[in-house]
């Protein structure tokens, strides 16, 4: 193998692995920044040896052994370090120290992704720290593609990655998940990054690939985690069964060179309908539960549903979806629900009845980076047969999204455009 494929190897098991490998690290160190340097140690040690020594086997178990060589390494120093205190007469405070090498190895595993989750949604961090944090060392992002969800420098995030695992590792926070009202508490911020993993598996915001199926199958793992440990919570379950309901059509939302393929342009024979009749199951259960009261992915799940049901898209029941927007509008006041529901009422009433509502939303400074408005906004356009302005639209779109296969979509739409226009 050469250096390059070998190099390409490793970029791909870094990207599939590092989360598992930095929640188990967390667990051995009980201290997040340590585990990532760890974890990037192992990385560094892979890029140097598997060019030269092939690549081992079982690539991911190879990172976590090294890792955790070099964990170890460090909990004897610290280790010796203590007995020469001792031996000098040293008062050594041991309270949040790390544990033994046997203790640590000795540890029940249990489930590592969860905990960090929990860790790193702990109050002690603000909420956009919480989020932040967790899409790094979970979701896989990079700095900059979380500065950019986050609209901020890349050295502002940087900068706040930092302070939130120093806060942690000062807090002292208890590497585990939490029980009772700590639970509940800590309930909201958890699903939400939940759900941000699966976006970024759904619909990726940079790199080659559009959906990234790893990271959808782990959140909803940890979604079916989360309904264990709180099967009373409507919001766990409605967030499973938003997910259960998008991860249905992975299969169908790329074509055969990894292009997308939008919602109505779909093959419905391709949709998952196992997928389907479980996120719908869970969909009654959060129903059941949340009376009539439903929560923000309760409803969501509800608009999934909507699509799941329908056997062809011109079956849609683009009217309902529309109110279901309205309901989650009142909700989670949110400029994104208001151009989804623009997008639904124009597939009710009319491209020009949807375009008035986009018009409406180009001055929402949450949207001014958003590349799905001058999207949504192009296709409406399109539609109305303003094709000139419907290739601009398209191709402000190229320019705001980091993902190389939308890119390559909208590129084909504003060519489309061009070309219709003249």
């Amino acid at each position: 193998m050469s250096a390059s494929d070998a190099h390409r190897t490793v970029e791909t098991v870094w990207r599939m692995e590092a989360p598992k490998l930095i929640a188990g690290l967390a667990r051995l160190t009980r201290d997040i920044g340590r585990a990532e340097e760890l974890a990037q140690d192992a990385l560094v040690a892979a890029l140097k040896q598997w060019p030269e020594e092939g690549v081992p086997r079982n690539p991911a178990a190879w990172l976590m052994q090294v890792a955790k060589h070099r964990a170890l390494d460090a909990v004897r120093h610290e280790a010796m370090v203590r007995r020469k205190q001792e031996e000098l007469g040293h008062d050594i405070d041991g309270e949040g120290s790390m544990p033994g090498p046997d203790a640590a190895l000795d540890d029940e595993v249990g489930d590592d992704l969860l905990r960090l989750i929990f860790t790193a949604c702990h109050p002690v961090l603000s909420q956009e720290a919480r989020l932040a944090l967790t899409l790094r060392l979970l979701g896989g992002l990079t700095t900059e593609e979380i500065a950019r969800a986050f609209l901020v420098p890349e050295p502002t995030m940087a900068q706040r990655l930092v302070r939130a695992k120093k806060t942690l590792s000062e807090a002292k926070v208890p590497y585990e998940v939490p029980s009772g009202p700590e639970l509940g508490a800590r309930l909201a911020s958890v699903l939400e990054v939940v759900y941000l993993i699966f976006n970024e598996g759904y619909a990726a915001t940079s790199g080659e690939d559009w959906v990234r199926p790893e990271l959808c199958e782990e959140a909803l793992r940890l979604g079916r985690i989360l309904a264990a440990r709180a099967p009373g919570e409507p919001e766990v379950h409605g967030l499973i069964a938003l997910m259960e309901l998008q991860a249905s059509r992975l299969r169908a939302r790329i074509g055969p060179d990894g292009e997308p393929i939008l919602l109505l342009d779909q093959n419905r024979a391709r949709w998952d309908r196992l997928l389907i009749r479980r996120g719908l199951e869970a969909l009654e259960r959060a129903q059941r539960l949340a009376g009539s009261s439903p929560g923000p992915y309760l409803l969501q799940a509800a608009l999934a549903a909507c699509h799941a049901r329908a056997p062809t898209a011109d079956e849609t029941d683009w009217a309902r979806i529309a109110a279901l927007y309205g309901v989650l509008a009142r909700v989670t006041p949110s400029p994104i629900v208001e151009l989804n529901r623009a997008v639904a009422v124009s597939m009710a009433e009319g491209p020009a009845v949807g375009l008035e509502l986009v018009e409406a939303l180009a001055a929402e400074p949450a949207l001014k980076r958003y590349h799905l408005l001058p999207s949504v906004r192009g296709d409406l356009l399109s539609k109305l047969g303003r094709h000139r302005e419907a290739a601009e639209a398209f191709e402000q779109a190229v320019a705001l999204t980091g993902n190389l296969k939308e890119q390559a979509l909208m590129a084909q739409r504003a060519a489309t455009a061009r070309a219709a226009a003249d």
